[in-house]
């Protein structure tokens, strides 16, 4: 596929992510060299790179940086796709390849993507054969966020198709690029390193085991035998993974059987990464390249396309690249670890110059197509397709809410511990340390804030495959559990899936309330939500007979959730003023100035009172309810904030009684979470920054700001230890805490108003 054209209006900016120069990695110069291929027959157009940063320091990057991402900070993706939308990019081509992105399987890249708002191109550098979930949906989603997606083989795009569902048309094939160099004598470079009137064989790239360069090194015997001139060269630094993992152990080995086998003074280590046009001297020295790879797996090889360009006799293996591109006698195939072969052929191709000669000829002509200039025209090709189809056809930019909003770090959210804690009844409510345990069995409370954890998460477009059907599994549990003889929830279920009692408490009955109306406002899928719908007429009106402060207010912040999809429906819009206008009446019977709260004693889960009052006082239009909502809210800040600025949620071990001491330990991660989601409602009706500073406090007390200054989230589980006790953490990680660790982070990743406000100020310490 040729272009003539070199200028194309509709492409003045284009973007390229991946890593980039000088970092030493094969992405890094792919993506360098595709950019300033692309610049070179675009003149008039301007082409940057957003380059993936491993290390804190970052790299002395050239001009064409125009944006660095730390690879490991979800925010900086966000911000990155922010980047380019202001900057008015036409067009975005993103490297993928499995690693270099940060998240569980680099998932960090989808956030970026989705937040586009401009054509996008990827090029799949890695596939993977029947691939685990996680790997596919990651390739999945790219595939289906990309407006075309680029691979280096016909294997490639039939893998695409056949285990990843992608369809044909979706894909092009475009050879990996290769520098534009002629066809040399070998002998021309001999003398620079020390091998003129040597035999020279050639491996290049990042050492690894998977290179199977040992099996050449078996080969050499036989080969040097017959040759006694060869000299076999090991190009390359350790793969930087490989290194920090295992040291120089590979490179070590293979230095060993050498030396075993009698040969060490028939190979030269060079321990380096090489730039181009070193490697192109390298490359125009060598008489034979080998690639000795062990994996059938590989769908593309820069070295290879590298040795194809420069016209060398290749032996290779046969993965799938190699297969595809060394056919018709461009190069030679040989079985996998297999010395004998390899050293066969070696021979062979130095006996007989003329059938070298002819194989150098027939892989250097066909290279011509994959130079970069063929290959830069090919993307552009593309680029201009895509641009023109999306000015034909425009998409609607749907606002994601994502991490973007969020003025400081927040850790990935992670799904492992509350998969682990869930079977195919529901949740089990605890564990010693993070083995479930199912003495306790279940309850309905952690249950219904199970499934409201999976319901934002999937709100959020958060892409992990722990979640899937976890929503329909604790909505099952939800119906299980209630009674249609007198219209309750029932709460605790034995192991043995034998209920407890025919009533639970009133509480868990307004937790259930409130997870059966966010399903209904969060669920896309219309079946699902009328389940919900079932039950929560019922549940619903039961609720204004209760006694329990707590339960009012779940109930309320469900009945709230429910009207914001359904607005119309009369009856609900009445039970909600009945037992909102009931938990206010408890409010203002009880406080006075010193004590503006509704009980005597401050217990557990306080914030979703003043919340519920918020809400209520917001939509019934009663400033009376909003302003105690506010002031009792205040108060449980003032009460609950340690001397030195941090959250220092009341005890269990005592807790708070009027004219009390606050008890400081246990310190509970579910009452963090009230007063976090209380303080977003604040400021979600006063616009007062201060709350969001409030609500940080709740969430930096989970992550050690906190009176030991010992964090509660666990980064490797994905769980939360139980309590903060006065000699550290309860380290046992059931599933209160970790629901609550978990809804605190989501409802911080749904603020979606944040980027418009400068909390430099407000927040600074």
């Amino acid at each position: 596929m040729s272009v003539k054209r070199i200028y194309h209006p509709n492409l003045q900016n284009i973007a390229f992510i991946g890593n980039y120069i000088p970092r030493q990695c094969g992405i890094a110069t792919f993506t360098n060299d595709l950019l300033q291929a692309v610049s070179k027959e675009l003149p008039k157009s301007s082409c940057c790179a957003l380059a993936m940063n491993d290390k804190p320091e970052s790299y002395p990057y050239p001009n064409q940086v125009r944006f660095e991402l730390n690879a490991n900070r979800l925010k900086d993706y966000s911000l990155a796709a922010e980047f380019l939308n202001v900057n008015k990019v036409d067009v975005v081509c993103l490297q993928h390849e499995f690693g270099i992105y940060g998240g569980d399987n680099g998932n960090y890249i989808l956030t970026l993507l989705r937040n586009l708002h401009m054509p996008i191109v990827s090029t799949l550098h890695t596939l993977i054969p029947n691939p685990q979930p996680k790997i596919k949906k990651i390739i999945k989603t790219i595939g289906r966020l990309s407006d075309r997606l680029i691979v280096m083989s016909h294997q490639a795009k039939t893998l695409l198709q056949e285990d990843y569902g992608i369809p044909a048309e979706k894909a092009n094939v475009i050879h990996h690029g290769i520098p534009d160099i002629p066809f040399i004598d070998p002998n021309f470079f001999k003398d620079q390193f020390g091998v003129e009137g040597k035999d020279v064989i050639l491996t290049f790239g990042l050492i690894n085991p998977g290179k199977g360069i040992e099996t050449m090194i078996d080969a050499l015997p036989k080969i040097v035998k017959k040759h006694p001139n060869v000299t076999y060269i090991v190009l390359g630094a350790t793969h930087p993974n490989v290194k920090k993992e295992h040291g120089e152990s590979y490179r070590y080995s293979l230095q060993i059987r050498a030396r075993e086998l009698g040969v060490e003074d028939h190979i030269i280590f060079y321990n380096r990464f090489v730039e181009l046009e070193e490697l192109c001297e390298f490359l125009g020295a060598a008489d034979i390249y080998v690639t000795p790879y062990i994996n059938k797996e590989q769908i593309v090889s820069g070295t290879l396309a590298y040795a194809l360009g420069t016209g060398k006799a290749i032996i290779s293996t046969p993965y799938w690249y190699a297969e595809e591109i060394l056919e018709d006698g461009k190069g030679i195939i040989v079985p996998f670890k297999n010395p004998e072969s390899i050293a066969d052929h070696i021979i062979n191709l130095l006996d007989n110059e003329n059938e070298r000669h002819i194989m150098r000829k027939k892989a250097y002509i066909f290279s011509r197509d994959m130079v970069w200039k063929e290959v830069a025209r090919n993307y552009i090709e593309i680029f201009a397709e895509v641009v023109e189809k999306r000015l034909s056809e425009p998409k609607t930019i749907l606002r994601i809410k994502s991490l973007r909003t969020s003025p400081f770090d927040l850790p990935q959210p992670k799904f492992d511990h509350l998969d682990r804690l869930t079977d195919d009844v529901g949740i089990l409510q605890h564990a010693n340390f993070i083995i479930p345990n199912r003495k306790h069995g279940y309850s309905t409370d952690d249950n219904a804030r199970a499934l409201i954890v999976v319901l934002l998460a999937q709100n959020l477009l958060i892409e992990d495959d722990l979640l899937e059907n976890l929503d329909c599994r604790y909505l099952s549990f939800l119906l299980h559990a209630f009674n249609e003889k007198n219209g309750r929830f029932r709460n605790f279920l034995g192991y043995d899936r034998k209920w407890l009692e025919d009533e639970g408490s009133e509480d868990s009955h307004g937790r259930a309330v409130w997870s059966l109306g966010i399903t209904v406002a969060l669920s896309k899928t219309k079946e699902f939500g009328d389940q919900a719908l079932r039950i929560f007429d019922r549940a619903v009106s039961v609720l204004s007979e209760f006694k329990s402060p707590r339960a009012l207010a779940f109930g309320l912040i469900g009945i709230h959730a429910y009207l914001a999809r359904f607005g119309g429906d009369s009856k609900i819009r009445r039970f909600r003023e009945k037992i909102a206008n009931h938990l206010f009446e408890l409010y203002c019977s009880n406080a006075s100035d010193k004590w503006p709260w509704i009980e005597n004693t401050l217990t557990y889960d306080n914030g979703k009172v003043p919340q519920a009052l918020m809400m209520s006082g917001q939509w019934l239009q009663r400033g009376d309810m909003v302003k105690a909502g506010l002031r009792s809210l205040e108060w449980l800040i003032k009460v609950q904030k340690n001397p030195k600025g941090h959250f220092t949620p009341i005890g269990n071990s005592g807790w708070h009684l009027r004219n009390g001491e606050k008890a400081r330990f246990d310190q509970q991660p579910l009452e963090a979470e009230s007063i976090l989601e209380a303080c977003i409602e604040a400021f979600k009706i006063t616009q007062d920054k201060k709350w969001i500073k409030e609500a940080r406090h709740c969430l930096e007390w989970f992550l050690g700001r906190n009176d030991l200054n010992s964090s509660l989230y666990n980064y490797k589980t994905g769980g939360c230890y139980d309590a903060l006790t006065s000699t550290g953490p309860n380290i046992n990680q059931g599933a209160e805490s970790t629901l609550a660790w978990l809804l605190t982070l989501l409802n911080m990743y749904s603020l979606d108003n944040l980027t418009e406000i400068d909390l430099t100020e407000q927040i600074s310490e």
